[in-house]
């Protein structure tokens, strides 16, 4: 799975704000260490943390108006500014072209973005410059947004490659995916089977003035994202959040299989990639504890304690071992596993709502990097699989290279594997779940790919 963080805290500033220069500031500096190559997480995590949320809220909304903000942008200087007063500009730009979408008046935004400048050593002597780039805009605004219709990138705010990929992969969804993922993504919760029912766990939102919306076995779509501080029993392990396409994976792979019976070995399964351990932990609600003894492998040792910070947190267990799953020699014990989850390395095109730095970090050569490793892990991680298991490949990607194609090419040189029925390419918001799982209401979702792949019993 990307390393990218749990979605936990809705986009919103809390009641007491800082001076809307001061957040511009902060939200400058932000998204130019993210044109440097650092992950928004890492970026706003540099927010002081009473500031964060409101930073944090304005720089989603820049990320997600980027392409526009840099086509204006384009029009408006000769030349390309510094990098932090061009950030400053372009942050300005982004929250102010479309008035209707805007958080302030735009020439409120203008005023602020040129006292941000000011106040700033780093961007003073680019104070008169931004002036005068942010003045004409406001003069000559609709000429300029129309001047930029026309651009994709203004229009569609991903980067060229991105869209020509969504229109070769999906070519008749492509625009409603692109959409989608300008939209902000919904809070969605995993309710604890263990500890209570999605009917009494709504009872229970309902009865501290929230609400949520039933989305497969066991969701609830909040109606309106709250910090989890704030959710009843989340501390007790009651609820997690997770993504309605998410909750997908431990259901896919578990559904079916043999129930304990007396004297009976529980099921042995890897979560392979599983940091921050969301589906580790579901798996393991699903199937109930003494049903399931689970695996959970992360490569790296810090994200690796996250997996044990998230099953404390609902009082679960599992053996989480710090090691590459493409290299089994070197972790596993030669007893093979009833069934594995490959929730493998991606890039994330599916989650962009939650986390919209991706499209302007992924460079067009990242997609066949990580197919070939993923291509690696399936490799590596199918011989584990019993005679009759199961192994579960998901990505939470968009493009086929991660998702058809990779089954594709992994069907045709493994004869013993059989596809299994699967939801395949889930687009978000596409309501795909909800078609390829009767029954099982969709929600809002991002953007994922299933494959269930069993093994031919000898």
């Amino acid at each position: 799975m990307p390393h990218l963080p749990s979605d936990h805290h809705p986009e919103a500033a809390p009641a007491a704000q800082p001076p809307l220069w001061r957040q511009l500031q902060l939200t400058a500096a932000a998204l130019a260490s993210i044109r440097a190559g650092s992950s928004g997480s890492v970026a706003f995590d540099a927010v002081e943390p009473a500031l964060r949320p409101g930073v944090q809220a304005l720089g989603f909304q820049v990320l997600r108006w980027l392409g526009r903000a840099e086509a204006l942008r384009r029009h408006l200087a000769k030349r390309t500014p510094p990098p932090l007063p061009d950030a400053l500009l372009c942050t300005a730009l982004a929250l102010a072209w479309d008035a209707q979408h805007s958080p302030y008046e735009p020439f409120t935004l203008v005023d602020q973005a040129v006292e941000a400048a000011k106040r700033n050593p780093a961007t003073r002597a680019q104070a008169s410059f931004i002036n005068a780039c942010l003045r004409r805009f406001l003069r000559e605004r609709d000429e300029l947004v129309a001047a930029t219709d026309h651009e994709p990138v203004a229009q569609w705010n991903h980067p060229r490659w991105w869209i020509e990929r969504l229109k070769r992969d999906h070519p008749r969804d492509w625009q409603r995916v692109l959409s989608a993922d300008n939209a902000q993504a919904p809070m969605t919760l995993r309710v604890n089977r263990l500890k209570t029912s999605v009917a009494a766990y709504r009872l229970a939102l309902q009865a501290v003035g929230l609400d949520g919306v039933p989305v497969g076995a066991d969701g609830l779509q909040l109606v309106r994202a709250r910090p989890v501080q704030q959710l009843p029993g989340f501390a007790e392990g009651e609820c997690s959040v997770q993504d309605a396409a998410a909750q997908m994976a431990a259901p896919l792979l578990l559904e079916g299989m043999r129930a304990v019976e007396p004297g009976a070995a529980p099921l042995r399964v890897l979560d392979a990639c599983a940091a921050p351990g969301g589906k580790t932990a579901h798996l393991i609600e699903f199937a109930g504890p003494a049903a399931i003894e689970v695996t959970a492998l992360e490569v790296d040792a810090a994200r690796a304690r996250r997996i044990d910070d998230t099953l404390g947190r609902l009082g679960l267990s599992a053996k989480v071992v710090v090691a590459d799953a493409a290299r089994p020699a070197a972790w596993w014990d030669g007893t093979p596993f009833d069934a594995i989850l490959l929730d493998a390395p991606c890039t994330a095109s599916g989650i962009v709502r939650r986390h919209p730095d991706v499209r302007w970090l992924r460079r067009e050569s990242d997609t066949g990097q990580l197919a070939a490793q993923q291509a690696a892990l399936l490799a590596a991680l199918w011989p584990l699989v019993r005679p009759g298991g199961r192994l579960l490949y998901c990505t939470c990607s968009v493009f086929r290279e991660e998702g058809s194609q990779q089954i594709d090419a992994f069907l045709a040189h493994n004869t013993d594997a059989r596809l299994a029925p699967s939801p395949g390419h889930l687009l978000p918001q596409s309501g795909a779940i909800a078609r390829a799982v009767p029954d099982n209401p969709s929600g809002d979702h991002d953007g994922f790919f299933y494959a269930l792949l069993e093994k031919r019993p000898h």
